[in-house]
C-alpha cells in the first residue's frame, strides 16, 4: 500500500516541538491591527499548543501515530 500524505493545510499550520506536543499559531492575528493594543498584538504573536480534543486528528493529519 503507498505511504498516506501529509496534509498540506495542517502542516502549514500546526508544528511538532522536540517533546512532541503540537503547537499552533493564535487567531485574530492577520489583519485589523489598527484597532487592537499593543499588548494584545503581543500577546496573540505566542504560540499555544493544540488542545487534546484536537490532538488525535491533527496527528493523523500530518502523519504522526
Amino acid at each position: 500500500m503507498p505511504k498516506m500524505k501529509t496534509h498540506s493545510g495542517a502542516k502549514k499550520r500546526i508544528k511538532k516541538t522536540g517533546s512532541g506536543k503540537l503547537m499552533r499559531e493564535q487567531t485574530n492575528n492577520q489583519h485589523l491591527f489598527e484597532q487592537k493594543s499593543s499588548r494584545r498584538k503581543r500577546r496573540l504573536n505566542l504560540t499555544k499548543p493544540l488542545s487534546k480534543a484536537d490532538e488525535k486528528a491533527a496527528k493523523r493529519l500530518l502523519g504522526l501515530r
